[in-house]
């Protein structure tokens, strides 16, 4: 009998495509990115049903399936397109059948249900795994690049870097800090390092406890750090605390902790102007002379 039934709906593709483009329209705005134009969602609209066909005919055939879904992925088409399409289809092909054949029998209308599901399963089970498995490796991708970017060591001069820290720090960003600060002073045989928390909103015992491992850690492998971005709610906050920062010098703001590391490194900043003078000064007596 499932035979007779395909057959059925292979026979009448035409009809139920045109029933399912008039079912798909109302849910069109919430599935559709706004940046998408109309020609291009008709077209898309068709090749995925053309797709549900070719599956439901050739059941072992999964290449046009990995080919729509890769090319969804890149235009960026929700998962709620496919989930909402396929139910839609299914729906759209079960009224078509039980229409045409004009039987409302319990066990007809359990048949038919059960080779709907047979046909569908592997088309939703194959276009979902491949959708899910495509996002997560986005994800893990991103979550990569995320880690990459949130402790970043700076080189800014020969001996002196800096850390710019920016959101909160979580354990695990505690340790992606360490990891980076102690290879980075290794790589950039640097001196000094500044670590800058002007961009922390929040600093907790447990920051201020990174914070200072952090620094300790840099101290024991023959490097000054200097803690830069101390807000006056910060440094109230570490003072209740009771925290200890005799091991390292602080500084407000990031300007003051770079002549900090220009004097530790035995290096200062000259106004061009005044040195300028000092010049003038010392030509004019040599002419007097």
């Amino acid at each position: 009998m499932e035979d007779r039934f395909l057959e059925k709906v292979l026979d009448n593709r035409n009809v139920i495509v045109d029933l399912w483009l008039r079912e798909i329209v109302p849910i069109k705005d919430e599935n559709y990115p706004s940046t998408i134009s109309h020609e291009l969602i008709d077209e898309i609209n068709r090749e995925f049903v053309e797709v549900i066909f070719s599956s439901i005919q050739h059941q072992h055939d999964v290449e046009n399936i990995e080919r729509f879904t890769e090319k969804l992925i890149n235009l960026g088409w929700p998962l709620s397109f496919i989930v909402d399409g396929l139910q839609t289809f299914r729906r759209v092909t079960i009224n078509y059948i039980l229409t045409e054949f004009k039987q409302i029998d319990t066990g007809y209308f359990s048949s038919i249900l059960e080779y709907a599901d047979n046909w569908m399963e592997p088309i939703i089970r194959k276009l979902v795994n491949d959708y899910t498995i495509s996002w997560e490796e986005t994800v893990s991708l991103q979550r990569t690049a995320l880690k990459e970017l949130s402790a970043p060591l700076i080189p800014v001069m020969d001996r002196i870097t800096v850390m710019p820290l920016i959101g909160a720090i979580d354990t695990e960003r505690a340790r992606l800090i360490m990891e980076n600060l102690l290879n980075g002073v290794t790589q950039h045989n640097a001196e000094v390092v500044l670590l800058d928390i002007t961009g922390v909103p929040i600093v907790d015992t447990m920051v201020a406890h990174h914070i200072i491992k952090a620094a300790e850690a840099v101290r024991l492998i023959g490097a000054t750090c200097i803690l830069v971005g101390i807000r006056p709610e910060i440094a109230q906050t570490i003072v209740n605390l009771g925290i200890n920062l005799s091991y390292f010098p602080t500084k407000s703001s990031l300007k003051k902790g770079f002549a900090e590391a220009l004097s530790i490194t035995n290096r200062q900043v000259i106004e061009l102007k005044e040195e300028q003078e000092n010049i003038e000064k010392l030509l004019d007596s040599l002419q007097k002379e």
